[in-house]
């Protein structure tokens, strides 16, 4: 019995990996336009991936509001320039717009935000690149994302 008991356990050891993928990352903003990350790795192992954006200033939304907008690096202007036009109502993304694979809604200082995507929409050899999107932002809040194995 006991040896049946073992070999269960090894089993059990043997099928499940040692190390599984992180899922999952906090992306912290503060009210100096800064985010503390420069990359966001996501392991295509990962059935989704969450992203947990937050707010560490003191400032509201409409004053000093911050996102985590995800897209592909050649988007990525685009997509902040017509962002500006939609307006703080629509989180400072054109609505329905089809070039943002992920995005938190704007949050003001002390708030977070959550957005999870299927790391299967990121495509090997791509490059992309997450955003804040309220006006002006995201020439200095900026960063890559990697799809890792």
């Amino acid at each position: 019995m006991l040896y049946r008991l073992i070999a269960v356990a090894v089993l059990g050891l043997v099928s499940t990996p040692l190390w599984a993928a992180n899922c999952t990352t906090t992306v912290e903003a503060n009210d100096a336009m800064q985010y503390n990350v420069k990359n966001v790795n996501v392991p295509q192992s990962c059935k989704t991936f969450t992203v947990t954006l937050k707010h560490t200033g003191k400032l509201a939304r409409n004053v000093m509001g911050h996102d985590w907008v995800l897209t592909r690096a050649a988007d990525m202007a685009g997509v902040d320039a017509d962002g500006a036009k939609a307006g703080l109502a629509d989180n400072y993304l054109k609505p329905g717009d089809k070039r943002v694979l992920a995005a938190t809604k704007v949050i003001g200082g002390g708030e977070s935000a959550h957005v999870s995507f299927k790391p299967s929409l990121l495509k090997a050899g791509n490059k992309y690149v997450f955003f804040c999107s309220f006006p002006g932002h995201s020439t200095v809040m900026h960063g890559t994302v990697t799809l890792t194995k």
